[in-house]
C-alpha cells in the first residue's frame, strides 16, 4: 500500500483526536475537567478502549456548521474492558461545539446502546454537553427520542450508567435520568431542565447553576444523582467500583470475587451492639461494616434519604444488594423519599440477579400532614411493590423495633422473604408496647387507684411476652432466631442455599407500581 495512504490515514485520526482543537483542550483543562478521550482512557483497562465511528462527521451546512473546521463529531463511542469484563461507553467531547448533540452525534450514541445489547454488555455515558445543536433543529430532537427510546427499551437488560461531567440541561437530562445509576462530580457537573437565566426571566427567582443543579443538590435534595464524586478521576475509578458488582447483562449472575475473609467468621461485637435503651439510636452502617468482606461497600444515594441505607456489597465474594433503616436518622422511620429510595434500589438489584439482603429496625412511617400531603401512601406502597415484585434471593435480618405496615414493608415473610432471622433484641408487633398497653388496657389503667404503677407493671408484662421475636417465630413468621454474632455465617449459608432460586410469576405485560 502507498505510504502516503497510510500519512494520510494516520493525520486524519491525529486531528480528530485532537477534537475542537489544543486550545479549547486547555480551557477544558483549566475548568478541572478532562477531555473526552482522556476520560475513556481512565476508564478502561490500559490500552483496552477501541474506538468505533471516528470518522463520522457532522453533515448540517445550516448557520455555517460547514465552515467549523472540525472533523468527527462531538462524541466518541467504542468498547474496551473494566477489569477484564467487557463494557461499551460514549463520551461527549465539550470542545466541539460545547458537546452538542446533532443527528450524527446521537447515531454515534445509538449504534453503541444497539451494539451493547447484541453482546450483552454495561453501556456508560460520560455527559459533558450544551445541550441539542440549534443550528440542526428538529434533527436534533428526534436524535435524543432514539436515545431515550432506547434507555427506556434496553432497561433492566443490560445495566446503563451516566456519569454528568459537565452541564447537562433541557432534554439532554432525561437520558441519565432514564438510566440504572446516575454520578456526578462535585462543583465541575449540573443537571436541570431549566437554567437559572429562563428561571430569572420567568419567575424572576435568583439562584446559581451551582445551587440549581449542582451534584450536591440532585445527591440530596432532589435524589436524582446516585454518587457524587470529587473530580473526574474520583467519578471514573467509582464506575469502575460499581461494574464491578454487576453483571453484563440480565441472563448473568453478577461477578463473584475472591474472598479472604472468612465466611465462618464470628462477629462478637454484633452481641453488644444494640442499645439497652429501646430509643437510643445505632448506627447501622457499623452493622453493614461488621458483616461484609473486609469491611468495604459502596453506598448508594448516601445523601439522600439518610433515614434509609442502600449499599453494594460483597459477602464471602458474593455481590449482594443490601436496604437497611438507620435508627442514627429519624429513628429509621420510612418517608416519601426512603419509599422511592428503596423502590428504586431493590428493583435494580432484582433486574441485575442481586440477592437483597435487609436490616429492619423500623419504628413506622413517619407521621404527619406534611408526609400524608406529599403522598406518603403512594410512595410507601412503591417499597410494598417492589419487595413484592423482586424475584432474588430475599433474606431479612430484624435487629430491634420492627412495627405495623413498616414491619411489612421491610420485607417482612408476607412479602416473599425467602428467609427471615431475627436478633433476640427485635421486637416484632402493630405498635410499640407503650401504645398497645394504653390502648388494650385503657379500662384497666383506668380503674387503678394508681395509675402509673399499674401502668408499668403491665406494660413489664406485655413487653416480655410480646416486645420480642418468639411470637412472630412461633408461627413462622420468622425462620430463626439466631445470635447476633452468627449473622455473617447464616447469611452466607442462606446465599449459597438460594443461589439456585427459580421463581414464576403470571403472564402479563408489565405490572403498575404506583408511581
Amino acid at each position: 500500500m502507498p505510504t502516503d495512504k497510510i500519512d494520510q490515514l494516520r493525520r486524519k485520526r491525529q486531528r480528530i483526536s485532537l477534537g475542537g482543537g489544543q486550545e479549547r483542550i486547555d480551557k477544558q483543562h483549566e475548568k478541572g475537567k478532562l477531555t473526552a478521550r482522556e476520560r475513556l482512557q481512565y476508564l478502561f483497562d490500559a490500552n483496552s478502549f477501541v474506538e468505533l465511528d471516528a470518522f463520522v462527521a457532522c453533515r448540517c451546512t445550516n448557520f455555517g456548521m460547514d465552515k467549523l473546521g472540525f472533523e468527527g463529531e462531538s462524541v466518541v463511542t467504542g468498547y474496551g474492558r473494566v477489569d477484564g469484563r467487557l463494557v461499551y461507553a460514549f463520551s461527549q467531547d465539550f470542545t466541539v461545539t460545547g458537546g452538542a448533540l446533532g443527528e450524527m452525534h446521537a447515531r454515534k450514541v445509538v449504534k453503541a446502546m444497539d451494539a451493547a445489547v447484541k453482546v450483552g454488555a454495561p453501556i456508560v455515558g460520560l455527559n459533558d454537553s450544551g445541550g441539542a445543536r440549534i443550528q440542526e433543529a428538529v434533527d436534533a430532537l428526534s436524535g435524543y427520542g432514539e436515545i431515550f427510546y432506547r434507555n427506556a427499551i434496553y432497561s433492566g437488560v443490560i445495566p446503563q450508567i451516566s456519569a454528568v461531567m459537565g452541564p447537562c440541561a433541557g432534554g439532554a437530562v432525561y437520558s441519565p435520568a432514564l438510566t440504572d445509576f446516575i454520578f456526578m462530580v462535585d462543583r465541575t457537573s449540573q443537571m436541570f431542565i431549566t437554567g437559572p437565566q429562563v428561571i430569572s426571566t420567568v419567575t424572576g427567582e435568583q439562584v446559581s447553576a451551582e445551587d440549581l443543579g449542582g451534584a450536591l443538590t440532585h445527591n440530596k435534595v432532589s435524589g436524582n444523582a446516585h454518587f457524587i464524586a470529587e473530580s473526574d478521576r474520583d467519578c471514573l475509578a467509582a464506575i469502575r467500583q460499581l461494574l464491578g458488582y454487576l453483571p453484563g447483562n440480565n441472563m448473568e449472575n453478577p461477578p463473584r470475587a475472591p474472598s479472604g475473609d472468612d465466611p465462618n467468621r464470628m462477629v462478637e461485637a454484633f452481641d453488644t451492639i444494640i442499645p439497652e435503651t429501646p430509643n437510643k439510636p445505632y448506627d447501622m452502617h457499623e452493622i453493614i461494616k461488621l458483616l461484609v468482606d473486609d469491611g468495604r461497600f459502596l453506598e448508594y444515594q448516601a445523601l439522600f434519604a439518610p433515614n434509609l441505607l442502600t449499599a453494594l456489597a460483597r459477602i464471602d465474594g458474593r455481590p449482594v444488594g443490601i436496604i437497611a433503616n438507620q435508627p442514627a436518622v429519624m429513628a429509621g422511620c420510612l418517608d416519601i423519599n426512603a419509599g422511592d429510595k428503596a423502590a428504586r434500589f431493590i428493583r435494580t438489584c432484582s433486574a441485575f440477579n442481586l440477592p437483597l439482603l435487609t436490616f429492619v429496625d423500623v419504628p413506622g412511617f413517619l407521621p404527619g400532614a406534611a408526609q400524608e400531603y406529599g403522598g406518603i401512601i403512594r410512595h410507601g406502597a412503591k417499597i410494598l411493590y417492589a419487595y413484592s415484585e423482586a424475584t432474588v434471593p430475599k433474606l431479612t435480618v430484624i435487629t430491634r423495633k420492627a412495627y405495623g405496615g413498616a414491619y411489612v414493608a421491610m420485607c417482612s415473610k408476607s412479602l416473599g422473604a425467602d428467609l427471615v432471622f431475627a436478633w433476640p433484641t427485635a421486637e416484632i408487633a402493630v405498635m410499640g408496647s407503650e401504645g398497645a398497653v394504653n390502648i388494650i388496657f385503657k379500662k384497666d389503667l383506668d380503674r387503678a387507684e394508681d395509675k402509673q404503677a399499674a401502668k408499668q407493671q403491665i406494660l413489664k408484662n406485655y413487653e416480655a411476652e410480646f416486645a420480642t421475636p418468639y411470637k412472630a417465630a412461633e408461627r413462622g413468621f420468622v425462620d430463626d432466631v439466631i445470635e447476633p454474632r452468627t449473622t455473617r455465617q447464616r447469611v452466607i449459608d442462606g446465599l449459597v442455599m438460594l443461589a439456585g432460586k427459580r421463581e414464576r410469576r403470571p403472564a402479563k405485560v408489565h405490572g403498575n407500581i404506583p408511581l
